[in-house]
C-alpha cells in the first residue's frame, strides 16, 4: 500500500509523526554516544604527535561538521518556506536552529581546548575558526531576528533571506583550509583513504553518527513545541489538549 507523504507536511499529521519518531533516533543516539566516546578515549590508540591531546576530535570534529551540515539543512526549510509558502518547512527551520547554534558553540569551545596545547593559544584569528564563528554568529542572528518581529509569516520570511544569504559561509569553512595558508590542519578523513588507526575512524564515525540522531530528535521534540504554539488557536490542538487533560 503506497504511503501519502504529503499528509504530513501538514502541522496537525507532522506532530504525530515526530512524536513516534523521537524514541526510535534519541535511543540510539545516546548508545552510539556512550559507544563512539568510550572508542575514542579508552580504546583508540595515543597518536605519535599530539599524544593524548588529540582525542578533543571525537568531539571537535562531529560537532563541527554537524554545525555546518545543519546550517544547510536549516537554509534549505527556510527556503522552502520562503518559495512555497509552507507552513512546517519555517517551523522546522526555526527548530534546527538552536541545535546548530550548540553545535557551533561546541566546535568553538573544543577548538580552544585542543589549540591550547598544540598552538600555545586558546584562540587565534585563524580562517577556519573565523569562519566557524561567523556560522555561531549567524545561528544567534536567525534566533534573534525571528524572534524580533511578531508576526510569525513575517518572521519567518525574514529569518530565511538571512539563512539562504548566511549559507554562502559552509563552503569558505570547509575550503578556508585549502584557499588559505591557516594554522588548522587539513581533513585527516578524504574520499581517497585516510592515515588514521582504524580504533580512531570508529570513534569518529560512531559519535558523528550519534550527533547527527541527536540532533534529529531534538529537533523534532522542538518542533512539536513550535507546532503547537503556532497552532494553538486551531481545532486539533483544543481537541489534543481536551484528550491530554
Amino acid at each position: 500500500m503506497a504511503i501519502n507523504w504529503f499528509k504530513y507536511s501538514a502541522p496537525s499529521t507532522f506532530y504525530a509523526l515526530a512524536g513516534k519518531l523521537i524514541p526510535f533516533v534519541a535511543i540510539p543516539a545516546a548508545i552510539l554516544f556512550a559507544l563512539g566516546l568510550y572508542i575514542g578515549f579508552f580504546v583508540a590508540p595515543v597518536d605519535a604527535v599530539q599524544g593524548e591531546a588529540y582525542r578533543i576530535i571525537f568531539i571537535h570534529v562531529p560537532a563541527s561538521i554537524i554545525s555546518m551540515v545543519l546550517y544547510l539543512v536549516m537554509a534549505g526549510y527556510a527556503a522552502l518556506g520562503l518559495i512555497f509558502n509552507t507552513r512546517l518547512s519555517s517551523m522546522m527551520a526555526s527548530a534546527i536552529a538552536p541545535t546548530g547554534a550548540l553545535f557551533a558553540f561546541i566546535s568553538l569551545w573544543t577548538g580552544a581546548l585542543w589549540g591550547k596545547p598544540m598552538w600555545g593559544a586558546w584562540w587565534v584569528w585563524d580562517a577556519r575558526l573565523t569562519s566557524e564563528l561567523i556560522l555561531l554568529f549567524l545561528y544567534f542572528g536567525f534566533i534573534a531576528l525571528h524572534a524580533s518581529i511578531d508576526d510569525a509569516r513575517r518572521a519567518d520570511k525574514a529569518a530565511a533571506l538571512l539563512a539562504i544569504v548566511g549559507s554562502v559561509n559552509v563552503p569558505i569553512i570547509y575550503f578556508s583550509v585549502k584557499w588559505w595558508n591557516t594554522l588548522h590542519q587539513g581533513s585527516t578523513i578524504k574520499f581517497t583513504g585516510s592515515t588514521m588507526h582504524v580504533a580512531m575512524q570508529q570513534g569518529m564515525f560512531i559519535t558523528l553518527a550519534a550527533c547527527w540522531l541527536y540532533a534529529i530528535s531534538i529537533t523534532l521534540l522542538r518542533v512539536r513545541s513550535i507546532i503547537l504554539e503556532r497552532e494553538r488557536n486551531t481545532q486539533w490542538v483544543s481537541e489534543l489538549s481536551e484528550v491530554q487533560a
